[in-house]
């Protein structure tokens, strides 16, 4: 080695990545710095909607744990934390009236299976009409369909009482139901003709060409294609047919017909002393298929909702 040759010097390239590694941490640390106000406001953000969250969940949690406390400590002690916990109250609701409470179960599941198979057929056949048919005075019918949607059912019960009572279909399950295979739900038309309208027409033209007609379409193009719709109206009249209260209790008067709803009802007496903890236990039973309909249905719920143009 010569005395020309330059010798790297360690104290420098020491100094030289001491530099290098104060330049990159710098900009590191703004960084994290900067990253400080929207982790504030998004800790803000999740604290208030949990906190809305709590508001909105409060009554329910309060008749889940009322649903353990005794009869007379319901309202005195208005706390989430029950001190005695009372379970009999369950047992007691379920035989508290003429007939066990399974009963009126399976009458609220009757009925809503049989409005649910009546949507699905009848809603779907309508929207597949409005959709793909041509016929005269399509869009003036299709303009009253979606009119009756604004019609209260205060409108027009009396008008049904009175013709199911000619019908003698009073206290049968047929006037909660045979409306359903009618197509009388107009938002379920609606929700399924958005959808159809949306599936490609030229769906319909090859599957003409290989001669279906408008029934082979129906089934085996547009029904498999609109899973999402039919899910939504499913989850939809589920939800509607079991928490039904006003119809079911006009036309079902007969202990031996209650349904589930009606029968909550039941439990409150004007004048004597109301069965409190009961109704609330049994209320809890009458929640569960509700809320696992909408758990297991929530996702089916919302891609349906998402993709008929209702948003």
């Amino acid at each position: 080695m010569t005395d020309t040759e330059i010798r790297p010097d360690p104290a420098a390239g020491i100094h030289a990545s001491r530099q290098d590694s104060r330049g990159t941490q710098a900009p590191a640390a703004h960084h994290r710095r900067s990253l400080w106000p929207s982790r504030i406001r998004s800790g803000f953000k999740h604290l208030g909607l949990i906190l809305l969250a709590v508001v909105m969940l409060y009554p329910l949690i309060w008749l889940l744990v009322s649903s353990f406390k005794p009869n007379d400590e319901i309202f005195r002690d208005l706390s989430l934390i029950p001190h005695n916990i009372d379970a009999s109250n369950y047992s007691q609701g379920w035989n508290a009236l003429t007939y066990p409470f399974s009963r009126y179960l399976l009458n609220s599941g009757i009925i809503v299976l049989g409005s649910l198979i009546g949507n699905l057929i009848s809603c779907s056949m309508a929207a597949y009409a409005f959709a793909r048919l041509e016929f005269k005075g399509r869009q003036l019918w299709f303009a009253i369909m979606l009119m009756s949607i604004m019609l209260p059912i205060h409108v027009i019960i009396v008008p049904q009482y009175v013709l199911f009572s000619k019908l003698e279909w009073i206290n049968t399950f047929l006037p909660l139901i045979v409306p359903k295979l009618l197509a009388t739900d107009a938002f379920f038309i609606f929700l399924m003709v958005q959808f159809f309208r949306g599936i490609p027409k030229e769906l319909d033209e090859a599957a003409r060409l290989d001669g279906c007609g408008h029934i082979r379409i129906y089934l085996r193009i547009m029904l498999p294609l609109s899973a999402p719709a039919l899910a939504t109206t499913a989850i939809f009249t589920f939800i509607w047919t079991w928490n039904d209260f006003f119809s079911q209790l006009i036309f079902l008067t007969k202990p031996a017909m209650y349904t589930a709803p009606v029968a909550l009802r039941t439990f409150i007496d004007s004048t004597g002393e109301s069965s409190w903890g009961p109704m609330f236990a049994m209320s809890i039973v009458t929640l569960v298929p509700v809320f696992l309909a909408f758990l297991f249905g929530q996702k089916y719920l919302v891609k349906g909702i998402a993709t008929t143009g209702i948003k």
